[in-house]
């Protein structure tokens, strides 16, 4: 899946801007919010061509004229980016801009600025950006990116359009996870852990991910069958073994393990994350009643919630041990 067709799955936020420009109510400010890897800067910088274009078609870009081949070419004057330097985005940085912007090429050309991961800002920096806001300058519009729009001041948020990215389906994210070199098995756990392709692909990078989601199909097959073997292996290579730093990562697989079950039973095998332990899924789905299943689920919120709340992981998955073979 291509740039282009992540952007057409996000068809809500392309039609809400296509319409503020057909109808020349652009907005002075916006924020693109949503999930990391669902075609925010994408779509910023496609709504930004069409602003810079001298011919739009239909409320996109022609992609001939002389602005066009400028933006393409990365040479379109009147356009910034603020990124983080470092951690943040700074107070210096924003000065910098407002310096940019007093300075455009005529006081009637069009000057965009985009600012990505705009929760990074310091409070200084988000201050002073404030205060740009409260007094836009026309016409200058700026598009605010974040995957954390609580982290934005309200004040900002309320003086900035909002426009809303949803995040991308299983399958979509799955296809293209693939297309980028992950392994197809990864690729359908890491998928149900993470709302975009960005968290996604993260979590396929992290160091041992493999190894932890084999551990967990052998907690999971262990916890319903032999319970002194679940314990040892908890005990050898979750609380005492390297992966003792991984426990919240353990939960929300062993949580999608037992939503496997249900899957099967449901019929719907082509939904399985385990895929590769279709074999052992069949043999054993219908051990336990739908119900049975989602009550093991139930229990593995539950401890989740007990370690959030500072209970001894240790103490927790012991207990989570004992009600899953229990039923």
């Amino acid at each position: 899946m291509n740039t282009e067709e992540t952007l057409e799955h996000q068809w809500k936020a392309k039609r809400m801007l296509k319409n503020a420009f057909l109808q020349e109510r652009i907005s002075h400010a916006y924020l693109f919010e949503g999930p990391s890897g669902t075609g925010k800067l994408a779509c910023a910088k496609a709504f930004a061509k069409t602003l810079f274009c001298l011919q739009p078609i239909a409320g996109e870009a022609c992609n001939q004229c002389l602005e066009c081949r400028k933006f393409d070419n990365e040479n379109q004057p009147d356009l910034r980016y603020i990124v983080p330097e470092g951690q943040s985005i700074k107070i210096d940085q924003i000065r910098q801009l407002q310096r940019d912007l007093s300075y455009r090429t005529t006081a009637s050309s069009r000057m965009i600025y985009i600012i990505e991961q705009a929760d990074k800002m310091t409070v200084q920096a988000a201050n002073s950006l404030l205060k740009f806001l409260e007094e836009p300058v026309s016409p200058v519009v700026a598009i605010l990116i974040t995957s954390n729009s609580q982290a934005i001041l309200p004040t900002i948020r309320s003086r900035t359009m909002s426009v809303p990215f949803v995040p991308l389906s299983p399958d979509l994210m799955l296809e293209q996870l693939v297309e980028r070199g992950a392994s197809p098995t990864l690729a359908r756990a890491a998928v149900q852990l993470s709302s975009g392709l960005d968290g996604a692909w993260a979590i396929l990078e992290k160091n041992g991910f493999a190894e932890i989601r084999t551990l967990v199909i052998q907690l999971g097959k262990e916890s319903i069958t032999t319970y002194t073997a679940a314990m040892l292996t908890a005990s050898q290579k979750l609380f005492k073994g390297e992966y003792a730093d991984q426990i919240d990562l353990v939960m929300q697989l062993l949580l999608l393990w037992f939503k496997d079950m249900t899957q099967f039973q449901a019929g719907r095998q082509e939904n399985l994350v385990f895929i590769d332990q279709l074999e052992w899924i069949s043999a054993h789905a219908f051990s336990r009643s739908f119900a049975g299943w989602v009550s093991c689920m139930e229990h593995v919120l539950e401890a989740d919630k007990r370690i959030k709340a500072n209970v001894t992981p240790q103490l927790s998955i012991e207990q989570l041990l004992v009600k899953l073979q229990e039923g």
